[in-house]
């Protein structure tokens, strides 16, 4: 469903303004964070149907800005897709075992990265 609340977590401007153009584009609401701790108060705040959190971020990382969204019953239930340049065997389950609802390979492919982001909102929903 368009115009839902995603939040990009993402250190890489680059890589922040690819996906933030290709869901604005689906309609999408995007609202974006630097930093491990700024995307765990953001999500405190907004309340995002989605986080797409890079793995590798200055301050803390990805799995542990997870684990402090998992640790508080505000923010426990939203999804959250990894999203890692790092696709060695191992780095795909780690992330999984870790809490991730979802992995995401950057590079991303836009239309398999599209399809993930509505097939999560939508399991979410259900």
């Amino acid at each position: 469903m368009a115009n839902e609340l995603i939040l990009i977590v993402e250190d890489n401007e680059m890589s922040r303004k690819l996906v933030r153009d290709v869901l604005t584009v689906k309609g999408y609401t995007i609202v974006e964070a630097e930093t491990g701790e700024e995307g765990v108060r953001l999500a405190q705040e907004r309340r995002p149907g989605l986080v797409l959190m890079d793995i590798r971020l200055p301050g803390i990382d990805g799995i542990q800005a997870l684990g402090r969204l998992r640790a508080e019953v505000a923010t426990r239930a939203i999804p959250v897709m990894a999203m890692t340049a790092s696709v060695m065997s191992g780095d795909r389950q780690r992330v999984l075992d870790a809490g991730f609802d979802a992995f995401q390979s950057k590079p991303i492919k836009i239309k398999d990265f599209v399809a993930a982001v509505e097939q999560l909102l939508e399991r979410h929903r259900s």
